[in-house]
């Protein structure tokens, strides 16, 4: 049960968005990352209402995992989400497909973006400089260069648009396995 945009309106810019860890139906999840709620309908409520108040209908998000247990929750949640949707296994997604992704690899604006449930030391073209998003440490885990931590608990229950991820990115350090193309071999051997 993955989602996928079909047509897009051509007068619109599509924009990208990520997220992770939402949890809906979730109470556990309240005490455990202690978040400001005092139910699971009040923390539901402020999830959809964030995500509708940035994403419109012709976006596209991707969920990194464990946006629920049930299908039954997902059947009920997705169709009051605007966007069209792509879900990444993460470690709570009982209810999608066994041979769900795991990981999801896009170029966007020539940066290649690899989006992962759990956080990676190294990752597809992180010598390059690409990016990693993921989830799962619900904001307890420091970014390691070209990094970033989608999870709602990290970004006061919104999803975070690839807008904001290029300022976010510009502020990080280079992926510690960054090849400096600008270094000539003689360079680069001599720094190695």
């Amino acid at each position: 049960m993955t989602p996928v945009a079909a047509s897009f309106n051509k007068n619109y810019t599509t924009m990208f968005y990520f997220t992770s860890d939402e949890h809906y139906d979730h109470f556990n999840i309240i005490a455990y990352c202690k978040r400001p709620f005092h139910s699971v309908a009040e923390m539901q409520s402020v999830l959809i209402d964030r995500h509708n108040s940035i994403v419109k209908t012709e976006d596209i998000v991707i969920h990194a995992g464990d946006f629920c247990f049930q299908e039954q929750t997902a059947k009920k949640i997705i169709p009051l989400l605007n966007g069209k949707h792509i879900f990444i296994k993460g470690s709570h997604d009982s209810w999608l497909h066994k041979k769900a992704v795991q990981i999801w690899e896009k170029k966007i604006e020539n940066i290649l973006i690899v989006v992962c449930h759990y956080s990676m030391r190294t990752w597809p073209k992180s010598h390059y400089n690409s990016w990693q998003l993921y989830g799962h440490s619900h904001g307890r885990l420091a970014p390691m260069g070209k990094q970033h931590d989608i999870g709602v608990d990290n970004n006061s229950f919104f999803p975070v648009s690839f807008e904001k991820l290029k300022m976010i990115m510009e502020q990080q350090p280079d992926n510690p396995n960054f090849i400096d193309k600008k270094l000539d071999s003689k360079e680069y051997d001599k720094n190695r």
